[in-house]
């Protein structure tokens, strides 16, 4: 079910280090919602990501490819997030939220997004509860102490965390 909406076009800005089922849940639910779905790959100097930037967008666009998502394309930031909306002309943010503790970090967030443009909505989306306990850095801890992620992460993020391992 399509909801019919003034804008057309959002952004789902996030890391994605490494993309999860949890993000992949969004993505397709927001693709339902926008005509066009961005998810924007940042880069973020405050982590310190296993993938590079270009590492993250190759291995969403790969997925895309494989899930057929054809509004959705992939995109790579650096900066603030507004400058960025500003630039693609999009209002409107996409963000997951698997826990409350999410939302008083998005919400904070979304307030100094809001303070910094005016124009900017932001959407939570509520993750699927089976990806709840789900993040990124929880996947690559599991993954690099030999435990099994296939259940929360697509097989190809676990070939590639399987080539980084390995120094490729």
């Amino acid at each position: 079910m399509k909801l019919k909406i003034m804008e057309k076009v959002a952004v789902y800005p996030g890391t994605f280090d490494p993309i999860t089922y949890g993000h992949i849940d969004i993505v397709k639910r927001a693709s339902e919602i926008f005509e066009k779905v961005i998810i924007s790959v940042a880069e973020n100097p405050h982590k310190n990501p296993i993938f590079t930037i270009e590492e993250r967008v190759d291995i969403i666009k790969e997925l895309l490819r494989e899930l057929k998502l054809e509004n959705v394309e992939v995109d790579s930031f650096s900066g603030l997030l507004v400058d960025y909306l500003k630039k693609k002309n999009v209002r409107v943010i996409i963000r997951g939220l698997r826990v409350i503790s999410d939302f008083d970090y998005e919400f904070s967030y979304s307030s100094m997004n809001k303070k910094l443009w005016d124009e900017i909505e932001t959407l939570f989306l509520m993750t699927n509860e089976r990806y709840s306990f789900i993040s990124s850095t929880l996947i690559k801890e599991v993954f690099q102490l030999g435990g099994d992620v296939s259940d929360y992460a697509p097989e190809i993020v676990i070939n590639k965390l399987k080539e980084k391992m390995k120094g490729g």
